[in-house]
């Protein structure tokens, strides 16, 4: 039987990360399956799912802790299976000026209506007219099929006009 890790990963930014923690997965039995990584400030960090045969698993664990000699902090979990009711897939896009706040208030909406974030990326930069700060964001959730998107959407709504910025919320087609 299967099982599935999920790994943090924190390292400084180098070449040859990616290709020894691959390495060191391949090695012991582990197969690569999701990732998501990218360079901030120096570092190079990541979260990755990992699959390996169920008798492999802790080997593969064991081996992953010795990278921490190299310089690389690692946090390995075992990966749940979670049931869930029929589900639609959603994207919000936010943009606006950068302010404290936003990311906790786009939350905070999310938890009272019982939506997890199952993706979120969030970029600073300056608009390009006048150089102030702008914040964009886009985060993927999945919400039951019967929610009531129009409830959802008024309530961000009013945030994005409480907090000064734009935030679309778009239905993702799912593959017939």
């Amino acid at each position: 039987m299967q099982q599935h890790l999920v790994i943090s990963m924190i390292a400084d930014d180098k070449p040859g990360v990616v290709e020894k923690l691959s390495t060191v997965i391949a090695d012991n039995g582990g197969n690569w399956e999701d990732s998501h990584m990218a360079h901030f400030a120096g570092k190079f960090a990541g979260i990755l799912r990992v699959a390996a045969p169920g008798d492999k698993s802790q080997s593969l664990k064991d081996a992953l802790a010795t990278l921490a000699e190299d310089g690389y902090n690692l946090v390995i979990e075992d990966a749940v299976a979670i049931s869930t009711s029929p589900q639609q897939t959603l994207t919000l896009k936010l943009v606006g000026n950068d302010r404290p706040g936003i990311v906790r208030e786009i939350s905070r909406a999310l938890t009272a209506h019982h939506i997890n974030m199952e993706q979120l990326e969030t970029t600073y930069g300056s608009t390009p007219w006048s150089g102030e700060p702008l914040f964009s964001g886009e985060c993927t959730i999945s919400v039951d099929e019967d929610m009531d998107l129009d409830g959802l959407r008024d309530e961000l709504d009013q945030i994005a006009n409480e907090l000064g910025v734009e935030i679309d919320c778009e239905e993702i087609a799912t593959p017939i």
